[in-house]
């Protein structure tokens, strides 16, 4: 088999392909390179550079590769900017994955990955979430991942594709500094760069219905995601694979910010205190995933914990920041 991984230069989507080629897959990245990073891959792992919207680029890409399954990873995912652009947002995350899914169907793929999110869920108000729970995205960005499930799901009933959708939960680490995600758009880098600038980290809203007042949320090391990506496209290959799975990845435990950032600090050796500023809109004060169907379906759970996260995280900051290592 021949595995597309579009997004694949990403920060996830190199830990995705690191695991898939490891377990000797064979795969090709398409990737516009606007996040990625052409350096994150292996010398061997052929890179198209283009887009999902590209119809033409798509089609020759499966043909000339003889594609036999896509993991589907690009999109734009920041929540601010999805509040600020959702036209952006649903043209680029979903258009892009309807083009997509059209030429998948045109070239006879049969299994399909789609990298979804817990923003599908909004802000249930469950101690765990199942994949039963409702879905109600409070932000665009949400909005496109819940489309694009139904998306798959249809596309998959229309053309006989068999598909499974990931609903990530909170994404950190590395599974080598060289892959570290190098965007400052999640917890774990926001506060190493605010330290790394001599500033404070800032905590929104303590005043939360949680053991310490902070937002709890379910952090997943980013080489147990790239393994689940993995026994995904296993399930999917195997002979009795059909029909649509759709599974949270996550640990199954709550963290909150507070004892992230104190942890952070232990690591770093940084211990500012963090600055306490207003909630932020649309923040739930608790979201913690139920991995249980994803152990059953896949025989995968999360094997690496939160200091193992912020500890790889600060080793890949410090390769790219080596500023942060002389304050």
């Amino acid at each position: 088999m021949t595995w597309l991984i579009t997004g694949g230069a990403g920060y996830i989507g190199a830990h995705v392909v690191r695991a898939m080629t490891t377990a000797n897959e064979h795969v090709v990245v398409l990737d516009d390179l606007s996040a990625g990073v052409a350096d994150r891959l292996p010398a061997d792992v052929p890179l198209v550079a283009g887009s999902s919207l590209d119809a033409t680029l798509l089609k020759r890409v499966l043909s000339e590769h003889a594609v036999t399954g896509i993991v589907h990873l690009a999109a734009r995912k920041q929540v601010g900017e999805s509040v600020a652009e959702p036209a952006r947002y649903y043209q680029e995350n979903v258009g892009g994955l309807a083009t997509l899914l059209d030429a998948a169907a045109g070239a006879g793929v049969e299994r399909f990955v789609f990298s979804s999110s817990a923003a599908v869920y909004g802000n249930p108000d469950v101690d765990l979430i199942t994949e039963d729970a409702p879905c109600a995205p409070v932000n665009p960005y949400g909005e496109t991942k819940l489309a694009g499930e139904w998306l798959v799901r249809a596309a998959g009933r229309a053309h006989g594709m068999a598909t499974t959708c990931l609903r990530y939960f909170n994404v950190a680490g590395a599974a080598e500094p060289a892959l570290a995600d190098t965007g400052v758009y999640n917890i774990v880098p926001m506060v190493l760069d605010r330290l790394t600038r001599g500033e404070a980290p800032r905590i929104f809203g303590d005043d939360y219905p949680t053991p310490d007042g902070t937002c709890v949320r379910d952090y997943i090391h980013v080489a147990d995601l790239a393994e689940a990506h993995l026994a995904a496209t296993r399930r999917l290959s195997s002979a009795t694979s059909a029909g649509d799975l759709t599974l949270n990845i996550g640990r199954g435990e709550g963290v909150s910010v507070r004892e992230l950032i104190t942890l952070i600090g232990e690591v770093t050796g940084d211990t500012t205190p963090a600055l306490v500023e207003p909630r932020r809109p649309g923040d739930a004060p608790r979201a913690v995933a139920s991995a249980a169907r994803a152990a059953r379906e896949l025989d995968w759970r999360a094997r690496r914990g939160v200091r193992e996260m912020v500890e790889s995280a600060w080793q890949g900051w410090l390769l790219h920041h080596p500023a942060a290592a002389r304050r």
